[in-house]
């Protein structure tokens, strides 16, 4: 029975999982987005044929509420960085297996490849956490 590398279980883990948010970030972001899109479109429609006010008014609302959501939610900024991260872990998968770049001449390539996943994914939760603040001062 062999052993896997934990370093590589960690790296695919984080693959995983960054491939998955990211894709359900761009999902929400683009819904969110044709959603407003076909809403603001009926606006003029609904004036030109006089629909009552209260419809016309709620559409624009439904707009607001809808950017508001995209906005404290962060779906596009999470999904570029969530997207960007998972494709530097690929990188540093591909030069690993590769032994190229980096790993070309190091002593101890599996500790290497540990020290670089871990500071890629320090860089990305410092973003989020950037992020995050930025919004909660918007809030106030």
């Amino acid at each position: 029975m062999t052993q896997e590398n934990p370093t590589i279980q960690r790296l695919e883990d984080q693959i995983d999982w960054y491939d998955r948010k990211s894709n359900i970030n761009q999902k929400f972001f683009h819904w969110l987005k044709i959603i407003e899109i076909i809403i603001a479109a009926f606006i003029p429609f609904l004036s030109g044929v006089s629909a009552p006010a209260i419809l016309t008014g709620s559409a624009g609302v439904l707009i607001v509420v809808l950017e508001g959501l995209q906005h404290l939610f962060q779906f596009q900024h999470n999904w570029i960085t969530y997207r960007s991260t998972c494709e530097n872990l690929k990188h540093e998968k591909y030069l690993w297996l590769a032994k190229s770049g980096p790993y070309a001449d190091a002593e101890n390539p599996d500790v290497l490849l540990a020290d670089r996943i871990e500071s890629l994914i320090s860089q990305e939760h410092a973003k989020w956490i950037a992020g995050q603040e930025k919004v909660g001062q918007l809030k106030r």
